[in-house]
């Protein structure tokens, strides 16, 4: 075996094919038949066959990179999620190039700009929370690189996109409580721009209204997501007449930033009031007083699949089977965990 790299003509002349069928074959091709191309991966493997990517994407026009854009990855979610679509890309033969909108929708803007430069033959994103509207987005359809959509996702069907059943996984919640024996549940909402932030309010209505309680406006309230936007919330929540018994947290961060508050200066209320909240972060096994239920919301498997939603299109692309356009949107179960 040579020390050195074989070449796509040494390849094709051990197998007896033409250069172009080993090509093809490497990149799944689907005009290769697929013993063609297993003949062909196997060969390469043993010969210690390198592709040169400058010269494939000078051909083809394919940079076998992918574009990553997340709010923030201090927050476990999206880390983890990132985690998962880098093993699945490196699967793929595939690099990553992961950028922070910091939450900033003007950033969120300037980085999409970036991945166009970059030539980029897909992008990944889940959107900042200043987001609100969605034009730098037809930017990357005019350059014809597929986006698939996950966790945040815009307010609209015609995108490909992964997420949760926010709604529904709410509803599970606020059962919970109900079955608790709690009757004032208030809640601590994200951002209104965000369309999970949505879900979780329809769904904590409808499984008020569902058990014949009515909506209180003042029971309700919204944050920015920061620690000090929560304890200002919280405040508000606890100087309501009749404050609520159980409170209903956007996510774990904001489950972890209020009861931090009350331990702070409302010690009584702290152990009073019951928190459940959403994302499942690992963290919360190692606190003394967290969230007595979280929703798990899959955050490894929203990445994986959204990932191979993109694959898709770019192997679709650039493999000549475009088709009609058929979106794609896939909705995950959260679970309710219990704090045990």
């Amino acid at each position: 075996m040579k020390s050195k790299p074989a070449t796509l003509k040494e390849i094709a002349d051990l197998l007896g094919l033409s250069i172009s069928t080993v090509s093809r074959s490497l990149i799944d091709h689907p005009t290769i038949s697929l013993v063609t191309r297993e003949r062909v991966k196997k060969l390469a493997k043993k010969v210690n066959y390198r592709p040169n990517h400058s010269a494939l994407s000078f051909r083809s026009g394919r940079t076998f990179t992918i574009g990553l854009i997340l709010p923030d990855l201090s927050e476990t979610f999206f880390s983890t999620a990132m985690t998962a679509i880098e093993e699945m890309a490196m699967a793929n033969n595939y690099a990553v190039f992961v950028a922070q909108s910091m939450n900033s929708e003007e950033q969120e803007i300037a980085l999409v700009e970036k991945m166009i430069d970059f030539r980029v033959d897909g992008l990944l994103i889940a959107l900042a929370k200043e987001t609100q509207t969605f034009g730098h987005f037809s930017r990357l359809k005019d350059n014809g690189i597929p986006v698939v959509f996950f966790d945040r996702v815009p307010p609209y069907f015609s995108i490909n996109s992964v997420c949760c059943n926010i709604e529904l996984a709410t509803q599970q919640a606020v059962d919970f409580l109900l079955k608790k024996g709690h009757r004032r549940i208030g809640m601590i909402n994200g951002p209104e721009s965000l369309l999970s932030s949505t879900e979780r309010k329809n769904g904590y209505i409808k499984a008020l209204e569902r058990e014949q309680i009515s909506f209180d406006p003042s029971l309700y309230t919204e944050c920015d997501l920061t620690e000090s936007g929560t304890e200002k919330e919280m405040d508000r929540l606890l100087a309501v007449p009749g404050r609520p018994s159980a409170v209903l947290a956007f996510n774990d961060y904001v489950a972890i930033y209020a009861i931090r508050k009350l331990r702070a200066q409302h010690i009584t209320a702290a152990e009073a009031i019951d928190f459940v909240s959403f994302s499942n972060l690992s963290v919360l096994r190692f606190m003394d007083y967290r969230p007595i239920a979280t929703v798990e919301q899959s955050p490894a498997l929203q990445g994986k699949t959204a990932m191979q939603i993109l694959m898709d299109l770019v192997n679709s692309r650039y493999n000549g089977s475009v088709s009609e356009q058929r979106f794609r949107n896939v909705v995950l179960e959260g679970k309710l965990v219990l704090d045990q």
